[in-house]
C-alpha cells in the first residue's frame, strides 16, 4: 500500500534518506517523491529540469502500516503521517493508478507536447494525453500547465511541463 507523509518543503530528500536509514527494508518497500520535467531559459537557452510535483509530501510504499508508523516517529522533520482518525489511511487504488500512468515506474512527468484551437487543448504527446480535463491553466511562456487533480482526498493544485506547438 502507499502512503505519504507531510514534511516541511524543502526538507523532503533529507526526510527519504532518514527513513530509508531508520526504517528496515521489510517495512518500508520504497520511498520516493514524484517529479515533473519543465523547461527553464537562462543563459539564452532552454534548459529541462525536474521538479517536485508535491512539495511537502513524502511518498512510502509498505504493506505493514502499523510498525511503518512506529518506525516514523524515529524519523526527525516529519510533520504528519496523512491519517483519519487513528486510522492510517493509504491511497487510494485510483490515485495510485493515476500516479503510475502520470509519472511511470520512475515517477517522473515527461513534458507533453500539445496545440491549442479555438480556446480548446489538445494533446499530442506526453502524460497529458487523454488527461486534458484537468488541465486549468496554461502558461506558454513557461511551457507548463497547472492542473487540478484529486489526491490525499482532495483537490491539489500542481503544475507539469507542457509544449505548445501552434495556436490555431
Amino acid at each position: 500500500m502507499w502512503y505519504v507523509i507531510q514534511v516541511r518543503t524543502g526538507t523532503e530528500k533529507e526526510i527519504i534518506q532518514q527513513c530509508q536509514t531508520v526504517i528496515p527494508e521489510e517495512i518500508l518497500e520504497k520511498s520516493f517523491l514524484p517529479c515533473f520535467e519543465e523547461m527553464k531559459r537562462y543563459k539564452g537557452a532552454w534548459h529541462k529540469e525536474q521538479k517536485l510535483l508535491f512539495p511537502g509530501y513524502v511518498f512510502l510504499i509498505s504493506e505493514d502500516p502499523e510498525q511503518l508508523y512506529r518506525k516514523l516517529k524515529q524519523v526527525i522533520g516529519l510533520t504528519k503521517l496523512l491519517k483519519t482518525g487513528d486510522q492510517i489511511i493509504s491511497l487510494t487504488e485510483t490515485e495510485i493508478q493515476f500516479l503510475l500512468e502520470f509519472g511511470g515506474k520512475d515517477q517522473l512527468v515527461q513534458m507533453s507536447i500539445g496545440f491549442v484551437e479555438q480556446e480548446q487543448v489538445t494533446i499530442l504527446d506526453g502524460p497529458l494525453k487523454g488527461k486534458e480535463g484537468y488541465i486549468k491553466k496554461i502558461d506558454r511562456h513557461r511551457r507548463e500547465a497547472k492542473l487540478e487533480i484529486p489526491m490525499f482526498g482532495r483537490i491539489l493544485d500542481v503544475k507539469v511541463g507542457l509544449e505548445i506547438i501552434a495556436k490555431m
